[in-house]
Order: structure tokens, then C-alpha cells, then sequence
């Protein structure tokens, strides 16, 4: 099998499974039918990260015991579904089950496939691929989101949500059908690794991953680096009508950000390491938040600064499955990166959620923005602290 078929699958996947960071649209029609406030919606994105970093752990598992196709079909199923049934929606309750959980676990299990597979394929390029795969998530956002807009206006919002079911099943089961392991001890023709400083070189067993104290520092940066991305993200459409800015240029822009930093983040986390890279991202995104606030009235700065707060956001996705694949190995990966990416969940409970309570309270987004530029700040630190395990077994 050609290696790059499973870099189309793993994008095709990831480009449908990114509609997920388009919901923002759909929060205003909501609210206007049933008269939901912003902090209830708000429940929905925030019930489909946690269930999307939850049912990952147990995808992971499924995905390193018998590969990554089963899980993959189970995402593609599940997303599909949750789509389909959203358009039936009469009640919070409701959407929070059909869009919230299954939508979420959707998410799950199909992204729980690009990055193990991708991480065995490519071990001599592994930041660039992994980047390009998990740009697809980021690039999602960036199509579904206009078409979602235009299609709302056109045909309402419940015909979009089926739609786009259908749609996006179908892009994931193309993904489905070429993600595939390489056979057990693959190396690339003419690669020869190299020791590194922030590879282990051994697969590290998950009991043992979680008895190193960089699994720690490595989930506290996560958790408190993304959610400034998860936060925004999940109020940009909202935030940006009530500036007077266009919602869906703002989302393009954001998508733009996101998938490319995707991409050129973890080409660079090849050249000059991860560890290095991350600090770097999540030191601009503590910048970048309280600028996005304090020049949310003129335009052009709005949709630079959401593309650079987007990117910031889309390079950790990318370059911290990378650092769990150098730190703790390929062969137990899907379960490993599935705990880490629990922080992952949590950040989508807390960005939201701050985003919420802090607009509830002052009818301004003001203080969410310093907020999470702190919590970034806290990040930068966390991942200066994490070391790659010992190159020995432990005993």
C-alpha cells in the first residue's frame, strides 16, 4: 500500500469530523425558536468535546487491538446519525443527547484513526503528516461553515442538519476505507532512525506512561493551552455579530488558521522539536486573546487575530499527539494519546463555559479573554517542566 493513501483517508475523515467546530452556527436559529439562552447552548459544544475526549480513551484501545477500520466505521456511523437526528430537535434535553453525545463520540472514534496510523507510517516525518492529517479537523470548520450558513438561509436549519449527515457519513467512510496499518516493524526504504533527544525510542505501556511525571505536565499544558481555542471557537459566531464583523469571513479565517498551523506547526516541531514548538504557540495565543478583544471593532485586525489565535489552538492538536508518540511510543498509542487527550475534554468544558458565565454576568466577553491569556500563560509553564521518559524500561 502506498503510505500517502492513509494521509488522504486520515484528511477526508478529519475534514468531515471538523464540522463539529462549525455548531457555532446553529446556535443563533436555535436560540430564536425556542428561546434557549447563550449558556445553555453553550452545553451542547461543551457535551461533545468531553464525550469526544471520553469515548477516544475507549476507541483508542479498540483502535491498537484489532486497527483502526472498525473504529473508524463506528465514527462514521455515529456522526451521521447524530446529525440526522439534531434536525428532529424540540427540546435541550434532546440535543444535548443526539448532538452532544453522539456527535461527540463520533468525534471519538473516528479521530482516535488518523494519528496512530499516520504515527506508523511516517516515523521519518511524523510531525508533517500528523500535521496534514489533523489539519483536515481544522479545515472542516472552514467548509461546513459557510455552506451551513448559506443553507440555513436557504432551507432552514433542521434540512441542513440532514444534509450534512449525509454528507459528512460519506467523507468518513471514504476515510474509513483507506486508513490501514503498515505491517508490523515497517520502516520507510532508506530511513535509518536516529536517536533524538525528546524520543524514549521504546513503546511505554499505558500503566507506565502514567506513573512518569511528564504525562502531567504534558495534560496540564494541554488542557489549559487549548481551551483559549475551545472557548472562542465555541462563541466566535455569536461574538462576532454582536462586534458587527461577519461571522462566516471571521470563520474562515479561524478554519484558515487552524489547519495551517496544523500543518507548517508540526512541519516545524520536526525541525526545531516539540517541546520547543508548543511553548512557542501557546505563548502567542496568551498574547493573541486580550489583542483579539481589545481590536474586536476594526475588521481586519478582528480576522487576523482569529486566525492567530486558530492557529495556535490547531498546533497543539497537531504537535501534542506527535509528543506522545516520540515520548511514549507508536505501539500503544491510540489508548496513551486517547488519556492525554482527556485534557483535551476538560478544556472543552472550561473554555465555554468561562465564555458563558463571564457574558451572563457583564453582557461582555472583556474578562473570558484575560482569563484564558492567564491559563496560557500557567500552560507555557507546564510544558517547560515536562521531560521525556528515561530510554530504559523501568523496573
Amino acid at each position: 500500500m502506498n503510505r500517502w493513501l492513509s494521509v488522504v483517508g486520515g484528511i477526508s475523515m478529519n475534514l468531515a469530523l471538523g464540522s463539529l467546530y462549525a455548531w457555532s452556527v446553529f446556535v443563533a436559529p436555535l436560540e430564536a425558536e425556542f428561546g434557549w439562552d447563550r449558556t445553555q447552548t453553550s452545553w451542547v459544544f461543551s457535551i461533545a468535546i468531553v464525550t469526544f475526549a471520553l469515548s477516544f480513551i475507549l476507541a483508542g484501545r479498540i483502535q491498537d487491538a484489532r486497527g483502526p477500520r472498525i473504529c473508524a466505521a463506528i465514527g462514521a456511523t455515529l456522526v451521521g446519525l447524530g446529525f440526522i437526528l439534531s434536525s428532529f430537535t424540540t427540546s435541550l434535553i434532546y440535543l444535548y443527547v443526539v448532538f452532544g453525545f453522539i456527535v461527540g463520540a463520533g468525534n471519538g472514534f473516528g479521530y482516535a484513526t488518523p494519528i496512530p496510523v499516520g504515527s506508523k507510517w511516517f516515523p521519518d516525518k511524523r510531525g508533517l503528516v500528523v500535521g496534514l492529517m489533523v489539519a483536515g479537523y481544522g479545515a472542516g470548520s472552514a467548509i461546513v461553515t459557510p455552506v451551513a450558513l448559506q443553507l440555513i438561509d436557504a432551507v432552514g436549519w433542521r434540512m441542513t442538519f440532514r444534509v450534512l449527515g449525509v454528507v459528512l457519513f460519506l467523507m468518513c467512510m471514504l476515510g474509513t476505507f483507506l486508513l490501514k496499518n503498515p505491517p508490523a516493524g515497517y520502516k520507510p526504504e532508506g530511513w535509518t532512525p536516529t536517536p533524538a533527544p525528546e524520543r524514549s525510542e521504546r513503546d511505554i505501556p499505558t500503566k507506565e506512561m502514567l506513573g512518569l511525571p511528564a504525562f502531567y505536565f504534558l495534560w496540564l499544558a494541554y488542557c489549559l493551552g487549548t481551551t483559549a481555542g475551545l472557548m472562542t471557537i465555541s462563541q466566535l459566531v455569536p461574538f462576532a455579530n454582536s462586534v458587527g464583523v461577519a461571522a462566516a469571513v471571521a470563520g474562515l479565517f479561524g478554519a484558515a488558521g487552524s489547519a495551517s498551523g496544523r500543518i507548517l506547526s508540526g512541519w516545524m516541531s520536526d525541525l526545531v522539536g516539540r517541546l520547543t514548538t508548543l511553548r512557542i504557540m501557546i505563548f502567542v495565543s496568551a498574547l493573541a486573546m486580550p489583542a483579539l478583544y481589545i481590536g474586536r471593532e476594526q475588521a481586519i485586525l478582528f480576522y487576523v487575530l482569529v486566525a492567530v489565535v486558530y492557529w495556535c489552538f490547531g498546533a497543539q492538536l497537531s504537535v501534542f499527539a506527535t509528543t506522545t508518540a516520540d515520548f511514549f511510543g507508536t505501539r500503544y498509542l491510540g489508548l496513551n494519546y486517547g488519556l492525554l487527550f482527556t485534557a483535551y475534554g476538560v478544556a472543552g468544558i472550561v473554555g465555554p463555559l468561562i465564555a458563558s458565565r463571564v457574558f451572563a454576568a457583564s453582557g461582555s466577553y472583556a474578562n473570558a479573554f484575560y482569563i484564558a491569556a492567564g491559563l496560557s500563560v500557567i500552560a507555557v509553564i507546564s510544558i517547560s517542566m515536562a521531560r521525556p521518559p528515561s530510554r530504559e524500561a523501568s523496573t
